[in-house]
Parts: structure tokens; C-alpha cells; sequence
């Protein structure tokens, strides 16, 4: 998390009734609002790491103790089945990891037809978005070397690293994540960027000047 006092709470309550028996690890990367303060009381650690998600995630996954691991945004609700979802997928041993459907947490027709057109392009190319609360067996993770350290796509990446492995499990279960950055920015205009951010990233452009065009929106 990076100052998200406005959203942490229902996250990590949502992940508490989603999966009771899981170890909950928080990074935040140097908040400036009470993000920290209340966060620690709905989880069992709160960390410290540099700023940016993938140095984020992969200082949790240091931290944790599990074997399996899964990265949930700040901003991002699982469902009441979320544990037991992630285990039905795992249960097969030839899945390495996987990820959710997606929905926008907007009941306006763009919001839900761009849900339903991530997830299908996510199941399509079995790849995860972030968004997509990405889970992997610790092993596998330990392999590919985490999410690779850049400044945008991260998740992309490790999606693409992941399949190349092994099974990957694309559950139609879905997460809620927020709509704040269409809403801010229009939706027309976010979907042209989010394909243009990660065209650009599959022809080479590098991360550090794709997060030029990908702005915060806390």
C-alpha cells in the first residue's frame, strides 16, 4: 500500500472473512497518511519497503512463511471464497498459479463491460493483471525470482514468466477493484492508455518511461 488510509481497511477485512487462516503481510512504501496506523491491527505484520509495487510485493513474499502466496492491491476486495478457491486451484499439481475475474466496483455499463473485458482477455492470454489478485506456489515464485523489479508491468512480466512454467489457473471467481483511475480520467481515454502502456512494453519501450504515462491516483 501507498497512502491508502481510504481503502485499506475494507481490503484487509475482506481478506480476513475471504481467507481466516491466512498469514496477512502489509507493505507499505512509506506512507504519509494513516494508512499505517490503520492497517496494523487488521493483519498479522506491517513492513516497511522501498516504494513501488513490485519491490513491495516481493519484500511481502520475503516476509511471509506460507506456501503459496497471493498479492492483493490495496484497493482490491476478495471474495467470501477467496481462500478456498485459491486451495480447489492448487489442489492440481500441474497449476503453478493463477489469478481472479476482475469487476470494477461501479454498477455503470462501461465499468462492468470493461470488467468483463479484462478477465476475457486475461483468460484468452493467461496472463493476470495486479488487479487480478495473482496467487503462485512459493517454490515456483522462488524460481522465476519474483516480480522483476521494474517501475510498470511488472505484473505483466511475471504473468508471462509464469505460463512458460507450468498451468495457470484463471478462476472466474471474481475480485472488486476500484474504478478511481477511469472515473478520474475517462474511460475512453484510460482504456487507449492501458492498451498503449502495454503494446509499448511488449515492443521493448522500458518500464522507467511507460510510468510516465501512468499517473497515481490515490
Amino acid at each position: 500500500m501507498l497512502n491508502e488510509a481510504a481503502a485499506i481497511a475494507s481490503t484487509l477485512d475482506a481478506l480476513r472473512r475471504g481467507a481466516p487462516g491466512a498469514e496477512i503481510v502489509v507493505v507499505d512504501g512509506s506512507s504519509i497518511d494513516a494508512s499505517v496506523a490503520t492497517a496494523r491491527p487488521l493483519c498479522d505484520t506491517v513492513i516497511s519497503a522501498p516504494r513501488g509495487r513490485a519491490r513491495q510485493m516481493n519484500a511481502g513474499a520475503r516476509a511471509s512463511h506460507g506456501d503459496a502466496l497471493v498479492f492483493v492491491h490495496a484497493d482490491t476486495i476478495v471474495p467470501a471464497t477467496f481462500a478456498d478457491d485459491i486451495a480447489s486451484a492448487l489442489s492440481n499439481p500441474a497449476i503453478v498459479g493463477g489469478r481472479f475475474d476482475v469487476k470494477l466496483d461501479s454498477s455503470a455499463v462501461p465499468y462492468r463491460i470493461i470488467g468483463a473485458m479484462i478477465s476475457l482477455r486475461s483468460r484468452i492470454s493467461r496472463t493476470g493483471t495486479g488487479d487480478q489478485a495473482i496467487f503462485v506456489r512459493r517454490n515456483v515464485f522462488d524460481r522465476l525470482g519474483g516480480f522483476p523489479e521494474f517501475d510498470l508491468c511488472e505484473d505483466l512480466e511475471f504473468s508471462r514468466r509464469l505460463k512458460r512454467v507450468g498451468r495457470v489457473a484463471c478462476l472466474r471467481t471474481r475480485v472488486t477493484t476500484s474504478a478511481r483511475r477511469w472515473s478520474r480520467d475517462g474511460v475512453a481515454r484510460t482504456v487507449v492508455r492501458m492498451w498503449l502502456i502495454r503494446a509499448m512494453y511488449l515492443i521493448g519501450v522500458p518500464p522507467a518511461r511507460l510510468k510516465r504515462m501512468y499517473s497515481d491516483t490515490r
